[in-house]
């Protein structure tokens, strides 16, 4: 029986997944990243219960479990420092059967790396879909260029492609033209990550915290290795208000008056190491998640703001269940239509939650945000787990299961 082929366009955290998944599958996949090197863009992530039961499908859960800092407690904070909600891992545990672990996507991405052959990974390869192809026809399979250094070109083909080509997926514009590009969410998000020798004494290690005030927000986070990674976002126009090179500058204008330890990480970044992006999400869910033999897959099909933290889980959550349906019993038309079908719905509804947050902590006006302390503080007095509940339905979720 002829191995069948996968191309994965794109290596960030959901297209390798979707590569060690397929390959466990028993796929022969290729993986095609534009980048000269796998870099991660971004610092930390946060991989909630269900993308570690997800990634325990491919045998790297356990491995993610390990990086867990010895964070105890999250804490709600205006910019004061006033206390306005606290959780910890514990009641994490309880309610969704794990924790919530912060690594750092460097990490992440080179354990996902060498869980797939060593011949998988093409770095600086550009990659074009150019005909999506027919799953019902073997003379019809998906066709992707790629561009070497030189310039030249050269096509492959395979029995599926997965597009896990970012926010601004030129493969879902291919398969869906008239589909709206995703929008501008109403703020910017800035992220570093300081050392571990410059973090000492900056942030007790048992402890996070997010800290909400007018028009935007800070998070801190301790990672496992005693480094501490950091957060920030701001209501601002789209593309507008840059500082140029020295976004640290920008940082310390809007958040360097806020409580302790905010002004002293900010101290500690090199102004080269704060990454600044504006945020997107998507405008209205896809017709589909696949068309002809093409999948999308995470922010090429459901970008999301990172409110809730399920942008990487939810490409994560993608990537497994489109392996499981591709198992080698499956007729491929089966198997997208049902990746489809799990994945819309529930992606949408993550999008959609998760933007309400986001426009929850944009708002400026003083009694506004007073209004949204008071609630918040009187919620947690009631019910001590709010900062979970927005989880609820999420991070709870397993993966399919083989029968």
């Amino acid at each position: 029986m002829r191995q069948r082929t996968a191309i994965v366009i794109g290596g960030g955290i959901g297209g390798l997944t979707a590569a060690v998944a397929l390959d466990r599958r028993g796929w022969r996949v290729t993986v095609l990243e534009r980048a000269a090197a796998l870099e991660p863009v971004g610092a930390g992530i946060g991989l909630a219960p269900n993308a570690q039961r997800a990634l325990d499908t491919i045998g790297a859960g356990d491995a993610v479990r390990a990086m867990a800092s010895r964070q105890l407690t999250g804490e709600i904070r205006r910019p004061d420092g006033r206390l306005l909600a606290r959780t910890d891992n514990a009641a994490a545990v309880r309610r969704f059967g794990g924790p919530v672990v912060i690594a750092h996507r460097a990490d992440l991405i080179a354990l996902l790396v060498d869980r797939l052959p060593g011949t998988a990974v093409r770095t600086g390869t550009p990659a074009t879909l150019v005909d999506p192809g027919d799953p019902l026809r073997d003379d019809r399979p998906a066709r992707v260029r790629t561009t070497a250094p030189d310039g030249a070109s050269a096509d492959l083909t395979a029995d599926l492609v997965v597009a896990a080509d970012g926010i601004h997926s030129a493969a879902r514009r291919a398969l869906f033209p008239d589909h709206p590009a995703p929008r501008y969410a109403g703020f910017t998000t800035w992220r570093f990550v300081v050392p571990a020798a410059g973090a000492a004494g900056l942030a007790a290690p048992d402890t996070a915290h997010e800290t909400w005030g007018p028009g935007g927000l800070w998070g801190t986070l301790p990672l496992h290795d005693g480094r501490i990674y950091a957060y920030a976002t701001a209501a601002v126009p789209p593309g507008g208000g840059r500082s140029g090179a020295d976004e640290r500058a920008e940082l310390l204008h809007r958040f360097g008056s806020w409580h302790r330890p905010i002004p002293e990480l900010l101290d500690a970044v090199g102004p080269d190491a704060v990454l600044r992006n504006d945020v997107h999400a998507a405008a209205a869910p896809p017709p589909a998640f696949h068309h002809g033999r093409v999948a999308l897959l995470g922010d090429a099909v459901h970008p999301m703001t990172p409110n809730l933290g399920q942008g990487g889980c939810q490409a994560v959550e993608d990537a497994v269940v489109l392996a499981h349906e591709a198992a080698p019993n499956a007729t491929l038309p089966a198997a997208l239509a049902a990746y489809t079908r799990q994945r819309l719905p529930r992606t949408t509804a993550v999008v959609r939650r998760s933007g309400r947050i986001g426009r929850l902590s944009t708002w400026r006006s003083r009694p506004a945000c007073a209004l949204r302390g008071a609630l918040v503080a009187a919620t947690a007095r009631l019910a001590p787990d709010l900062a979970l509940r927005a989880l609820d339905g999420i991070a709870d979720w397993r993966p399919p299961t083989a029968p």
